[in-house]
């Protein structure tokens, strides 16, 4: 059927001429949600669009950077739509571009080696509201001839199978996607089709970095099956300082093509990142104008346990944590469905940090999610992971241990390496998950669940990278820490 009801902007001669005549960044398409989708999809337009899907790949191929036309990113009140979604597009595809319902029926124990290589995917740890950050980067795309979609497409399900019962962001660097390493049109229509509403449920945020015209050619194609709320999730980054007010870029595994990339884009734009925002060809902080020689003496969040047992006259926890520890365990907060799970609003967690900060006691007023965030981050945001980076390489042995040699394995690491004062927060955390476990009947909170959540913010690597290939010794560690916790700790 044909598309009815298209957005404004295209019945607008003067921003259309935008798309076609300059390299301004173009109005984001997430602002032109004021019409109401037609949730039917007819296969023909997928096939006749393809050659105008193709002929744009090509044309961006031939202007190189300079050429490159960028939608323009949508302007954030610090605030998700939280409602789920509802169902997509059930009916089945017929013809050439038909669905292959097997992209959804992976072995769990297929070998996806050969695709993790590239580093196509990677989970990266979380943004600013608390979620999960996974990454997918074009440029790191191979030939076509030398990659799998359908490969590609089970692995990334696998990847996100571990992470879609909580809310997470996905970030898409479009840059480096060309003629030789695209997918096809029907591969991208299967794949949105096989990420149904299980996956899309929880996703928070797409973030989609230095969108060019094959994105606005995309969205035209796909817009009539995608729902009016799943739009609103999309937000177009032009350029990566602009990325940074979600997301900790340090995090992220940035490709330095791309890196040097957006500095072309920032340069030919006369565009400065602001004064203390990273600077990212050389992986420096840009130092702002006027920053603090030393943090508040009652800072709590980013910086060491030393510094916050020094100046917050605690015993061995600190006070955040202990507030937080003390109203989650409350029974209507430990039986809250999700409870570590769900995001909260994330200018109210930053204001709730700066009180904490401050040396004031924090008023939770009944919100739960927001205290699970507060510890989440307050683990984080630690200088030096809980679990130190000492133990870093141990613990991403533990996958290989015989299941005889884990629990001793276990027991000198946390009892015998770990300092006496991590040892002791350590300690006091997982009493408290173990709690939560004992009402994962209700919270849906269980250890392999917690793992998840808590394992990338006890332990990361020294360069603060969390790569797919660490994420499983990692829970898999914290899940057996948090299983045999009264075996493990001196009670």
């Amino acid at each position: 059927m044909e598309n009815q009801n298209p957005p404004s902007y295209f019945n607008r001669p003067d921003l259309a001429n935008r798309f076609i005549e300059t390299e301004e960044p173009y109005p984001s398409l997430s602002d032109h949600h004021d019409y109401e989708p037609n949730l039917e999809f007819d296969d023909t337009e997928l096939q006749t669009s393809v050659a105008i899907a193709d002929a744009a790949i090509i044309e961006e191929e031939k202007s190189g950077d300079g050429g490159f036309d960028y939608l323009e990113s949508p302007v954030s009140d610090g605030t998700i739509e939280e409602n789920f979604e509802e169902e997509l597009v059930n009916a089945p595809i017929s013809g050439p571009y038909s669905i292959i319902n097997s992209a959804n029926e992976y072995d769990e124990d297929e070998d996806f080696s050969d695709v993790s290589q590239y580093g196509i995917v990677e989970v990266v740890g979380d943004d600013t509201y608390g979620r999960k950050i996974i990454t997918v980067t074009a440029c790191k795309l191979p030939n076509n001839n030398q990659l799998d979609h359908q490969r590609l497409l089970r692995y990334l399900t696998n990847t996100l199978d571990m992470f879609v019962e909580q809310d997470y962001s996905l970030v898409y660097f479009h840059y480096g996607l060309n003629s030789k390493n695209k997918p096809s049109l029907a591969w991208l229509w299967q794949a949105y089709r096989a990420f149904d509403r299980k996956y899309k449920k929880n996703l928070k945020a797409l973030y989609l970095v230095h969108p060019t015209n094959f994105i606005r050619i995309i969205w035209n194609i796909f817009k009539a099956a995608i729902s009016v709320k799943f739009g609103r999730k999309i937000m177009y980054v032009n350029y990566l300082h602009d990325l940074a007010q979600y997301l900790n870029l340090d995090q992220l595994n940035i490709a330095p093509s791309i890196l040097e990339h957006d500095q072309r884009l920032v340069q030919k734009l006369n565009k400065i990142p602001r004064p203390g925002l990273l600077n990212l060809s050389h992986k420096e902080t840009v130092p702002a104008a006027e920053v603090p020689d030393e943090p508040l003496p009652t800072k709590q969040f980013g910086v060491s346990l030393s510094f916050i047992k020094e100046h917050n006259n605690m015993d061995v926890i600190p006070p955040i944590v202990r507030q937080c520890v003390e109203f989650l365990s409350q029974p209507d907060a430990l039986e809250t469905e999700g409870i570590f799970r769900r995001s909260a609003n994330v200018t109210l967690v930053r204001e709730t940090q700066t009180i904490c900060d401050r040396g004031e006691l924090v008023d939770f007023k009944g919100n739960v999610h927001l205290a699970a965030v507060l510890l989440k981050t307050f683990l984080r945001e630690l200088e030096e992971p809980l679990l130190t980076y000492e133990l870093y390489d141990d613990i991403m042995q533990f996958q290989s241990l015989p299941k005889d040699k884990r629990p001793w394995h276990v027991k000198i690491l946390i009892l015998e390496r770990l300092p006496e004062d991590n040892y002791q927060l350590l300690k006091y955390i997982v009493c408290f998950l173990s709690k939560v476990m004992d009402r994962s009947d209700l919270n849906k909170m269980t250890s392999s669940n917690l793992s998840v959540v808590f394992g990338p913010n006890l332990i990361w690597s020294p360069n603060n990278q969390l790569s797919l290939s660490s994420i499983g010794p990692i829970n898999m560690f914290v899940d057996f820490m948090l299983t045999h916790w009264d075996q493990i700790f001196i009670i």
